[in-house]
């Protein structure tokens, strides 16, 4: 193995690949940084390039964690194993994430009772699963002249989900439709 620049490397000693994003090592080009040790204990003001040389003979990595700070303020840390945690915590926070959809149920103005039940069931099951439903009844040709008939099947909709359903959006009308948006209640 031949020897470049006293390294044992092929071009020089191997650092951990970085975000484009954070500042380290030899992208730290600050006229005058705080330096904060390994062990969390401040070393004081000092020029970028002495930082970086201290960070070197420690065999650590310089990364600036406050580039807007007056004067950007630089730690002396194990940048593949501040890598390693950030990956390992925004994996848990994906984890944790849950996305709402918007599930949509239709209902007509003579709408049977059995009908309008297997509905509810169906609004229900979306509900429980964590989704808001938006609730839409439809009305075609002279039906638009008895809005009402439409409005008193939505409210007997909603009354058949008020135990798992909170209104987030009280039905309203939208051209030949009457919608509103129902949302899961808190669990406590």
């Amino acid at each position: 193995m031949t020897l470049i620049n006293n390294y044992p490397f092929k071009n020089g000693p191997q650092r951990p690949k970085s975000n484009d994003t954070d500042l380290v090592n030899e992208r730290v080009r600050f006229p005058e940084v705080l330096l904060i040790g390994s062990n969390g204990e401040q070393l004081g003001r000092m020029s970028s390039k002495e930082a970086y040389n201290i960070a070197v003979e420690q065999e650590l990595d310089l990364l600036c964690v406050a580039p807007n700070a007056n004067p950007p303020v630089c730690k002396i840390i194990n940048y593949g194993k501040y890598r390693f945690e950030q990956q390992k915590k925004a994996k848990e926070n994906k984890k944790k994430q849950r996305t709402i959809e918007i599930k949509e149920v239709q209902l007509t103005p003579q709408i049977g009772a059995h009908d309008l039940d297997t509905k509810a069931k169906a609004a229900r099951r979306f509900l429980t699963e964590g989704n808001k439903v938006k609730v839409g009844v439809r009305f075609r040709g002279r039906q638009m002249t008895h809005l009402e008939v439409g409005e008193e099947v939505m409210n007997k909709f909603i009354s058949l989900l008020e135990d798992v359903a909170t209104i987030e959006k009280v039905p309203s009308m939208d051209g030949k439709w009457l919608n509103g948006i129902l949302a899961p209640k808190k669990q406590k």
